[in-house]
């Protein structure tokens, strides 16, 4: 039938559009984790319940294909302007040209919510005007697709696809509720579908056979359904999740990092993702480096561009130089990256070699770090040897922060920083005397009660960033996260004359039980993304502080008459000199699962964690009862029906026993057949047999049936039948018959039921 051509209604259609309805419905159900319920949600309900409306009233009045579809369109049209675009439409809800240069903002305006958002997003005008109006044109699909065409598996397609999104966008874990419920819709659909197309009349009328063969249909949707599921809750969360990062792979898999200082989205991810595992030989696991950045221009800290030579050239980072006396420490680092897509590899520092990559990689002699020529870090693992300067607090307190021969970039400061920066700096280091002591002094204010660690507040505040006029906000309302407390540490550093940079990588991660080499494992997620500030030390090198409150270990150096471990980020010695290197460590506050007023942060779970054994023992063990269960309420819901005189009742049980226990019922056979045959060759008792086979003639073919009321009999008969033939088959064709009954999925009448499986 040709789109123009008028269509003849057909039967089904009002099952169909309600079935089309309730799977869009569960199909917009993920959306609820990543968009706060409001009322776009009661908006799209109403427009989806209005377009298959409109389609099932347009099909009633014989319209053709196309003019069903069109006015559908017309509907949404109408709708979105009346709801969205009213003061720019005509009479409040005809769409005009001004309407329709809104559309471009609306979405453009939708699109940067969605990527700086952090879930659960607020429905903001333009995204509500986004996800209605994708739902409503989604509708408009569905309802051709399903309706029209009769192709409810290609509209499968669409509703899974659309149902992945939230999840793709916001890696969290597999919502099964909603992914059962689109199951069981797109079964329905399927079978309301085949159904339409059936001929044969309604069961119970006075002509209906005893059943009806629908060619195997339900078998194969419900089969189709447990792949899905199978593969929905197996396979699919063993796949790396595609997650979208500026600075990494834009279209491959794994969690990206941005080195350009903007790591509030990766912070605020919702739930955290493993993305790499270490072990070291180091006395505590050490801070990962990506890359440093020291140009600054008062907007932004740009990453280093410096000269890189080949990784595996015998010059690659050089020797660690030091002051006479200043004893070095080597350890090794073990890295394996499982989930993070990035140019940037992940060191310790300071590196002196990194073996067992693969691929082209080039050191960066400048910082130690290293960066691919070609490809990623995603899936590597390699070694990492760092030479690690440890100085007494004796010696770095007689150390100055200056080495002329550093380039300009990591001393100046641009024009019109806010003079706040360079009045706290000298307020807070004035009773100190030497550069570590002014640096230690500024790390402890930063880490004490005056400040608060805070993922939202810049984002409430409007200070959300790096630059100079941000930072000078930051240090008013004092509260921020690692970008906020090391770009003031830097800038705080110069404005004192000191040479600092910043650098981007990875806090050290959570122990795990799993031991290499007499090493504890530990596991690094997104949460563990991390800035800090460096400043330089002459004889000494790069020295690495943490002023982020409630986070990390603050640097602290011992005196050569105690333990002469000398602390970098990570590293704390066991006796600490300093009182300004003094606050107490702690973990990320999301990490604890509450931030420092005490709310709850969001998801927990780390990658890899679950439900305990004994809970998805009993999941497990509830699922396998569920074909048992629901074959005992269809048998109990028949014999039901059968003590009412059902005789289509009572032998729909007596073929459902033959097909759980692996008996053939083709489609050919009559019931007089098939009952002769349960007699001859299974066991079934002649008598009560020939009652039902009676029962059934009659039901089919006599001119009334009321005269042949014979509801006292049947029921015990059925039982009778059903008892005796499983009393013929082994014990565990009778187990399997009851544990995973056939006839749930295999209709009688059907290909699938003429068919012996194989016996257990």
């Amino acid at each position: 039938m040709s789109s123009g051509e008028r269509r003849p209604v057909r039967r089904g259609d009002l099952t169909l559009a309600i079935g089309c309805l309730l799977a869009l419905l569960v199909t917009v159900l993920p959306l609820l984790r990543v968009v706060t319920p409001g009322p776009w949600l009661g908006g799209t309900v109403v427009l989806m319940t209005a377009l298959l409306a409109t389609g099932y009233i347009a099909r009633r009045l014989r319209l053709p294909a196309v003019a069903v579809s069109l006015a559908e369109a017309a509907l949404w049209l109408v709708f979105m302007s009346a709801v969205f675009l009213g003061s720019v439409s005509l009479l409040g809800f005809i769409p005009t040209v001004s309407s329709v240069q809104a559309v471009p903002v609306f979405i453009e305006a939708a699109m940067d919510a969605i990527y700086h958002g952090v879930a659960p997003m607020e429905a903001t005008e333009p995204l509500a005007f986004l996800i209605m109006g994708a739902t409503g044109l989604l509708t408009i699909a569905v309802d051709h697709v399903v309706i029209t065409a009769r192709m409810p598996l290609l509209a499968a397609i669409a509703l899974v696809m659309v149902s992945l999104i939230p999840a793709i966008a916001v890696p969290v874990e597999p919502d099964i509720l909603a992914f059962v419920l689109l199951a069981a819709c797109i079964l329905f659909l399927v079978r309301a579908e085949t159904q339409s197309r059936d001929p044969s009349p309604a069961r119970g009328g006075e002509s209906a056979p005893a059943a009806v063969p629908l060619a195997g249909v339900t078998a194969t949707a419900v089969g189709i359904g447990a792949v899905a599921v199978v593969v929905a809750l197996v396979v699919t969360p063993t796949l790396p999740q595609p997650v979208l990062r500026a600075g990494s792979n834009p279209f491959g898999t794994g969690v990206g990092l941005d080195a350009s200082l903007e790591l509030g989205d990766d912070l605020r991810r919702p739930r955290e993702i493993e993305i790499m595992r270490i072990h070291s030989s180091a006395p505590s696991p050490p801070y990962l480096r990506a890359t440093t950045l020291s140009d600054f221009d008062g907007e932004v800290w740009n990453p280093d561009i410096s000269r890189s030579i080949p990784l595996d050239s015998p010059s690659e980072f050089g020797d660690v130089s030091v002051a006479e006396g200043i004893r070095v420490d080597e350890y090794v680092t073990t890295v394996e990256v499982e989930n993070l897509s990035s140019t940037w590899l992940p060191v310790s520092y300071p590196a002196v070699t990194v073996t067992g990559l693969v691929g082209q990689w080039a050191a960066v002699p400048w910082n130690r770090t290293v960066v691919a020529r070609a490809g990623s870090s995603q899936g590597e693992t390699y070694q990492v040897t760092t030479h690690v300067p440890r100085p007494t607090l004796e010696q770095i307190r007689a150390a100055e922060a200056v080495w002329p021969g550093l380039p300009n970039d990591t001393t100046s400061l641009p024009d019109g920083v806010p003079a706040i920066v360079g009045q706290l700096a000298r307020q807070v280091t004035a009773d100190a005397f030497t550069d570590y002591d002014k640096l230690a002094a500024l790390q402890a204010w930063f880490r004490g009660t005056d400040f608060r660690y805070s993922l939202s507040a810049p984002v409430d505040a409007g200070f959300d960033g790096s630059g100079a006029e941000a930072i000078a906000q930051f240090l008013e309302v004092r509260e921020g996260y690692c970008i906020h407390f090391a770009s003031a540490f830097a800038m705080m550093a110069r404005e004192l004359g000191m040479p600092s940079r910043i650098v981007v990588g990875f806090l050290p991660g959570s122990s795990t039980t799993e031991v290499i080499d007499g090493e504890t494992v530990h596991s690094i997620t997104t949460s563990r993304t991390h800035s800090w500030p460096e400043v330089y030390f002459e004889g000494i090198g790069w020295v690495a502080f943490e002023p982020t409150n409630s986070l990390g270990s603050p640097t602290a150096f011992s005196s050569a008459t105690s333990d002469p471990l000398a602390g970098i980020p990570g590293v704390t010695a066991s006796a600490q000199a300093s009182a300004s290197a003094t606050p107490t460590a702690g973990e990320r506050p999301q990490d604890l699962g509450q931030d420092q007023t005490g709310s709850a942060s969001g998801p927990l779970t780390a990658s890899g964690e679950g439900w305990p054994p004994a809970a998805v023992a009993l999941v497990i063990a509830a699922l396998l009862t569920l074909p048992a269960v629901a074959r005992e309420i269809r048998r109990r819901g028949r014999l039901a029906q059968a003590a009412e005189g059902d005789a289509g009742a009572a032998w729909a049980l007596v073929q459902d026993t033959a097909i759980d226990l692996g008996i053939p019922v083709p489609p050919a056979e009559t019931p007089r057949a098939l009952g002769e045959r349960l007699v001859a060759r299974y066991g079934a008792p002649p008598e009560v047999m020939g009652q039902l086979v009676n029962a059934i003639e009659r039901a089919a073919y006599a001119p009334s049936r009321a005269q042949y009321w014979e509801g006292d009999v049947l029921p015990g008969a059925a039982i009778a039948v059903r008892a005796a033939l499983m009393a013929q088959v082994p014990v565990s064709r009778r187990a399997l018959a009851v544990i995973a009954p056939r006839s749930l999925i295999v209709r009688p009448g059907t290909a699938y039921a003429a068919a012996r499986p194989s016996r257990a």
